[in-house]
């Protein structure tokens, strides 16, 4: 799957030279991230704008819609994980009202989708890690901020600086015992 500055996004496969499918043409909002659920039969593009869309992976048109685009923050929406089994997705962006860390349920209206909302990093966030062991959201930010949320309980258990500027990167080992941060610096 390769997303680009120009919007588009494409999904090649390892033995054929030419793109199984075309996701999004160029014109639309630069791509922030990108990731296959944990099944490998959907595939969501989070984008500049503010949106994120999923698409079923397994699609025989070249051009197929998003079974889903919601504008999840108004500014940007700069990554986004699959929750369980692909349900409920989390996503971190800056939006005019401070609530950059947002849960999403994907099997009810779009009007109802928002789950929960955490009013948190000041100036957006800009990484998202899932810890499904400890059912745990952990989110970098634009002031270099880390903040971790209990999603069973829906509230902020920790927030402290990490750094100095922003955090670029978040990696969670295998056995969910630590976690590391990049930042631009």
């Amino acid at each position: 799957l390769t997303g680009a500055q120009d919007g588009s996004v494409r999904m090649f496969e390892w033995t054929r030279p030419q793109q199984l499918v075309c996701f999004r043409q160029a014109g639309n909002a630069r791509v922030t991230r990108m990731y296959f659920n944990s099944q490998g039969n959907k595939c969501g593009v989070a984008d500049g704008e503010g949106f994120l869309s999923i698409w079923q992976v397994n699609q025989t048109t070249s051009n197929p819609k998003p079974y889903l685009s919601w504008q999840c923050h108004s500014k940007t929406t700069s990554d986004f994980a699959f929750i369980t089994s692909s349900s409920l997705v989390a996503t971190s962006g800056q939006s005019n009202d401070n609530r950059n860390v947002c849960l999403w349920d994907t099997l009810v209206s779009s009007v109802n989708s928002l789950v929960h909302a955490f009013t948190c990093h000041d100036h957006g966030a800009t990484v998202l890690q899932y810890a499904p062991k400890h059912q745990l959201l952990i989110s970098g930010g634009r002031k270099g901020y880390i903040c971790i949320f209990d999603i069973r309980q829906r509230q902020i258990l920790y927030t402290f600086q990490a750094h100095e500027s922003a955090v670029k990167a978040l990696a969670l080992d295998p056995c969910e015992d630590y976690f590391v941060t990049g930042s631009a610096e």
